[in-house]
């Protein structure tokens, strides 16, 4: 499979987050195609950690985009995000990984989560960061590099795309940030019914 590039995190955090649906996100033997997303952004978002937090905005202002920002949500779950940086504006964003759908490594996901039904492996971010063995030591790796923990090319032809309101935040729920694979059963929380 062929890796992005850095140009296509050289663009806004919505754009990036719109276009990695249909990509494949993997480590190791475990794949899955990436089935939604949210955008966060450096100004003008209370609910990124690059608005509310020095310290990701100095780990942001440091790295290159396509780079890993793992985190701990609540202490209790890893999440995974990718720096995204547009050259026009020279803002910063990020990329949550919500949902995956498994294609590959499905007994090692299924036995790192305790569940067998392939829709619940990754249907969430702290599922899927536990399905691929996704955990802290993970925080700045690149995602466009040629490893074992990578972003790539998927489907050949583009997924029906969903837009929605972000979920799971306290600040910025009216920006439709969040991105889902048109009607899939294995994303996080469906679609608002508008």
């Amino acid at each position: 499979m062929k890796l992005l590039s850095p140009d296509f995190f050289a663009r806004d955090s919505v754009v990036c987050a719109r276009e990695l649906i249909g990509t494949v996100l993997t480590n190791g033997d475990c794949r899955g195609l990436v089935i939604e997303t949210e955008a966060y952004s450096e100004k003008g978002d209370a609910a990124s950690h690059l608005f509310t937090r020095p310290s990701v905005r100095k780990f942001a202002h440091s790295a290159s985009p396509g780079t890993a920002y793992v985190h701990r949500s609540y202490g209790i779950h890893w999440l995974i995000n990718v720096l995204c940086q547009d050259t026009e504006t020279g803002q910063l964003g990020f990329v949550l990984f919500r949902a995956l759908e498994p294609v590959a490594g499905l007994g090692t996901m299924a036995e790192r989560r305790g569940v067998s039904v392939t829709q619940q492996l990754c249907s969430g971010p702290g599922k899927l960061t536990m399905a691929l063995g996704i955990d802290g030591s993970f925080h700045g790796r690149s995602l466009i590099e040629k490893t074992d923990f990578s972003l790539s090319r998927g489907t050949s032809k583009p997924m029906p795309v969903v837009v929605d309101r972000r979920i799971g935040i306290s600040k910025g729920q009216e920006l439709e940030w969040r991105f889902l694979a048109e009607s899939h059963s294995g994303v996080s929380v469906k679609a608002a019914s508008r």
